[in-house]
């Protein structure tokens, strides 16, 4: 962030810290109810004031004299202030992510990297494991659950109490923004905006008991993806590359953000790693190694590779996950394997520190 964007930013936050939170009398800022401002060079600003959900009529006239406020700051040629209430008393009764013994979060810090490939699969591979096994897709820029899944035009159920009910398919519960939009509209959400989906995605959807809930991360390190860390208690990450140099960058990047808002990093996943012909020879189309080298700098585990696949790729076009419907095929027995080391990896790093006594 620029030093002009920084000064807009920090006058923008004086102007809502002069507005009272009606709950706790603290400035609004300092309160904690405002989530993702964000301010860009073009002088837009947006941000979500997020209320009690019991309380949520306190906050309208809020958000309006907000919205005000932000207008009126000098550098600031529009505003998007957005209303949400959060969801945590209808999250304890629907049960929420309350009924979820571990969330683990798959990202990418680059697009293009068979993320959400990977994630599909290794749910799959979680609930071949005998895991119950849940898939929110949280790319709410393009989701891409209802194409590997095969999902296609099904719509949740929505119950009388504003909660969602997850789909179903090939073993696990699953919930993605894809389901609710239609698919052929572009998804044009400022930064506000999309955060607020992905709260309401996480905390409006029943998923009951599951052992495990696989989140598919939006590729890249923003807003979305840092407050979606810091709300959720995840079990860890797994992080998804290419092998070759210009996605190692960024996967760097992604390694820090997670480092930064201290969730364990279970693992490194190398997709696309090669490409094997019948005979055995194979041939590293993107480069060799990148991501067990990055893993090894940082110091993170290394969970396997994945290779390029026809079968792999034909799956995911027909909607049917290659570990679920193929479960003898050598890349599905790879997705079990890495499924199999992460799930290691929680218990591993859940384990407190021993204690220390001292004499």
């Amino acid at each position: 962030m620029n030093n002009q964007l920084a000064d807009l930013t920090e006058r923008v936050k004086a102007r809502l810290d002069a507005i009272k939170d009606p709950i706790s009398g603290k400035g609004l800022f300092t309160s904690g109810r405002v989530k993702g401002l964000e301010a860009r060079a073009d002088g837009k600003i947006s941000f979500t004031i997020e209320a009690p959900a019991d309380v949520a009529e306190l906050y309208v006239s809020v958000r309006e004299r907000a919205e005000k406020e932000a207008r009126a700051t000098d550098g600031a040629t529009s505003v998007t202030a957005v209303l949400t209430a959060e969801a945590a008393a209808l999250a304890k009764a629907a049960g929420g992510v309350g009924g979820v013994k571990q969330i683990i979060a798959v990202a990418s810090a680059k697009g293009g990297v068979g993320k959400s490939t990977v994630a599909v699969n290794l749910a799959c591979a979680f609930a071949s494991l005998g895991m119950k096994t849940g898939l929110l897709d949280l790319d709410v820029y393009g989701p891409s659950a209802p194409t590997l899944l095969g999902t296609g035009a099904k719509k949740p159920r929505m119950r009388d109490d504003k909660i969602l009910e997850p789909l179903e398919a090939h073993g696990l519960k699953t919930m993605s923004i894809g389901y609710l939009v239609d698919p052929a509209s572009p998804m044009i959400w400022r930064g506000a905006m999309a955060t607020s989906a992905v709260r309401q995605m996480i905390d409006e959807v029943a998923w009951g008991d599951l052992d495990v809930l696989l989140l598919d991360l939006p590729p890249g390190t923003g807003d979305v993806q840092v407050t979606l860390v810091q709300r959720v208690p995840l079990a860890g990450a797994v992080i998804v590359s290419t092998p070759q140099e210009m996605a190692l960058a960024d996967v760097r990047r992604g390694l820090a953000m997670f480092e930064k808002t201290h969730a364990p990093v279970l693992g490194v996943v190398e997709n696309m790693a090669y490409f094997e012909t019948p005979d055995g020879k194979r041939t590293h189309i993107f480069g060799e190694g990148g991501a067990r080298r990055v893993a090894a700098e940082v110091g993170a585990p290394f969970l396997g590779e994945i290779p390029i696949d026809v079968a792999l790729r034909e799956s995911c076009d027909a909607g049917a996950p290659l570990v679920a419907t193929k479960p003898t095929h050598p890349v599905s027995k790879r997705f079990r394997e890495i499924a199999a080391a992460a799930r290691a990896n929680v218990a591993r790093m859940s384990k407190p520190a021993p204690a220390i006594r001292v004499k």
